[in-house]
């Protein structure tokens, strides 16, 4: 339809065009069409587009370019956004990684404690029971 050099926007803009342009002005009738070219008069439309889209410094078609270049420039700037956002995120967990590193190591030490006082008071009072018996039993055998 174009030449290789034409912008591709423009070509399907032109296209868009068209279609709406059929559909606005023949949208009803075409289920009924019984002829091969009942919609011939559409094509003084066509040509008079054509015209409009075959220089694409027109500024008309410039135009149409730059909005087409405003509005993937703004998804492209949302889209950074969303990666900074994201990159800020990622600090946040990291900083909350790194403060539940140190929590679990305190964490571990704590519970260390608390083994070894539960194991104490398990042991404790058995320890010092064999210790009596065992100091009974040494002074039983001193004196006798």
């Amino acid at each position: 339809m174009c030449d290789r050099s034409y912008p591709k926007k423009l070509a399907f803009q032109y296209l868009e065009d068209l279609k709406t342009e059929f559909e606005r002005v023949n949208g009803s009738q075409i289920e009924t069409a019984a002829r091969p070219y009942a919609f011939i008069k559409f094509d003084t439309f066509i040509q008079k587009t054509k015209k409009l889209y075959q220089d694409t410094r027109t500024q008309r078609n410039v135009a149409k370019l730059n909005d087409e270049l405003y509005e993937v420039h703004q998804i492209m700037t949302r889209n950074v956004q969303e990666v900074l956002g994201v990159g800020e995120k990622l600090d946040q967990v990291s900083q909350m990684s790194s403060r539940l590193t140190s929590e679990s190591r305190i964490y571990a030490d704590k519970a260390r404690d608390l083994n070894r006082q539960a194991l104490i008071r398990k042991w404790a009072p058995v320890a010092i029971v064999i210790g009596v018996v065992s100091l009974l039993f040494w002074a039983k055998n001193k004196i006798w």
